[in-house]
């Protein structure tokens, strides 16, 4: 499609499921998600493509694949330097930005989330702002629970909440 946003594509095992990765050609990553999430993905970002885009296999764009990959292995330092480009509200952007925040083997509230934003009262909105996040695992939308601790909504299922938990070093109530 002509102006189309050209955006590449890996995928790589993990312990939990195939993950689909989706960078721009300047290195950024636009989305990440589980293939059996993937029209899920596949929508969302087309919200933030607005004139479209096309999908070129690309083996570890950037190193991107490479970081994650270390990620799963264990060194969960390797997904911080990984720089995002997405669309969004200027609500959406400043709960994605505190999701990057919080460090690997903790766990906040959405009504923390909300606080911290500098928006206590919007809880359920930054929970839709959590929701709609594309990009999983590095923009962590996993370390955000319910108040009383227990492992409510992620959109991998909460399986992999509980597994990406664990695997950081995460406790929590469940």
């Amino acid at each position: 499609m002509p102006g189309s946003e050209q955006l590449l594509v890996d995928r790589i095992p993990t312990p939990i499921g195939e993950l689909v990765i989706i960078a721009d050609q300047a290195g950024k990553l636009r989305a990440v998600d589980w293939t059996d999430h993937e029209g899920r993905m596949l929508a969302l970002l087309a919200r933030h493509c607005r004139h479209g885009f096309d999908l070129h296999p690309r083996r570890d764009p950037h190193g991107l694949s490479r970081a994650l990959k270390a990620y799963f292995k264990g060194d969960l330092a390797a997904i911080e330097p990984l720089e995002t480009a997405t669309d969004g509200t200027p609500f959406q952007h400043a709960a994605w930005r505190e999701l990057r925040r919080i460090p690997a083997g903790r766990a906040i509230s959405y009504a923390e989330l909300a606080r911290r934003i500098g928006r206590p009262r919007a809880v359920r909105a930054t929970g839709l702002a959590n929701g709609a996040n594309p990009i999983s695992i590095v923009v962590p939308c996993h370390r955000v629970i319910g108040s009383d601790g227990s492992l409510t909504g992620y959109g991998g299922g909460i399986h992999r909440k509980r597994w990406l938990l664990a695997h950081e070093g995460c406790e929590t109530a469940e």
